[in-house]
C-alpha cells in the first residue's frame, strides 16, 4: 500500500492537506502469462496426439504384415501338401 500525502499552501496562509492512498494489486493482470501457458499446453496436446497417432498406424502396419505373413504359411502349407500328394500318386502308377 502506497500513500501519497500533499499540502497546499493558500497565499492567504491557509495549509490544505490531501492523502491519496493507493493499493497493489494482486493476481490480476498477469502480463500475458497465462496465454503463453495456455499456448504450451495446446502445443504438448499437439505433440501427443501426433505420437499417439503414429503408434497406432505402427501397431496397424504391424498388424497387417503378421496377417500377410500367416497367409503366406498357409498357401505355402498348401502347396506342399499338393506337392506330396502329386508324389505319392506318381509312385503309385
Amino acid at each position: 500500500m502506497v500513500e501519497e500525502r500533499v499540502e497546499v499552501r493558500e497565499p492567504d496562509g491557509a495549509i490544505h492537506s490531501r492523502t491519496t492512498v493507493y493499493e497493489e494489486r494482486r493476481g490480476g493482470g498477469g502480463g500475458g502469462s497465462g496465454w503463453l501457458v495456455a499456448l504450451v499446453l495446446i502445443v504438448a496436446l499437439l505433440v501427443g496426439g501426433y505420437f499417439l497417432m503414429q503408434a497406432t498406424d505402427s501397431r496397424t502396419s504391424r498388424d497387417n504384415a503378421i496377417e500377410r505373413a500367416a497367409d503366406n504359411v498357409g498357401a505355402a502349407a498348401k502347396d506342399v501338401g499338393n506337392a506330396a500328394k502329386e508324389a505319392t500318386d506318381g509312385d503309385g502308377k
